[in-house]
């Protein structure tokens, strides 16, 4: 950990910016918001991060670097058996269907929601509307740019 002096640090209601790499358990890259130099923005305590992550993130100051690992249920939850699907591959109309891929579904509301093709039998697809990265151990490598 990087020691920074004289300068504000997180609190828990705070917005801040950073840069985060996520990185499996194998070591694997996950995901970098350094590939395309967009940092993150978040809120704190306004949920859209686990209150493990953020607490990590606390009293951490403007140019500081933290790595730290999260179990799947603190980073992007377990994987949670209603969110897999069985359908007809009828509903597919003449998508060719391949294991792996993500097809985006729209919901209700209007809005998309991405799924994953997790196995297809005969006339059955399984699709896969948990976050990708749930059931993972993940590790954070968080670097902070900027606190407000």
């Amino acid at each position: 950990m990087n020691e920074v002096k004289d300068q504000a640090v997180i609190t828990a209601t705070n917005e801040i910016v950073f840069h985060v790499t996520m990185k499996l358990s194998d070591g694997s890259a996950a995901d970098s918001t350094k590939v395309n130099n967009k940092p993150a923005k978040l809120t704190m305590g306004d949920g859209s991060l686990s209150p493990a992550f953020e607490a990590q993130l606390l009293g951490m100051a403007k140019g500081e670097s933290k790595e730290f690992t999260l179990g799947a249920t603190d980073a992007f939850g377990a994987t949670n058996p209603d969110n897999i699907y069985h359908l007809e591959r009828s509903k597919f109309e003449d998508e060719s269907l391949e294991v792996g891929a993500i097809i985006m579904f729209e919901q209700q509301n209007g809005a998309e929601m991405p799924g994953v093709i997790r196995e297809i039998v005969g006339d059955s697809v399984t699709i896969d509307f948990n976050h990708p990265l749930a059931g993972q151990v993940i590790t954070f490598d968080i670097e902070i740019i900027e606190i407000n």
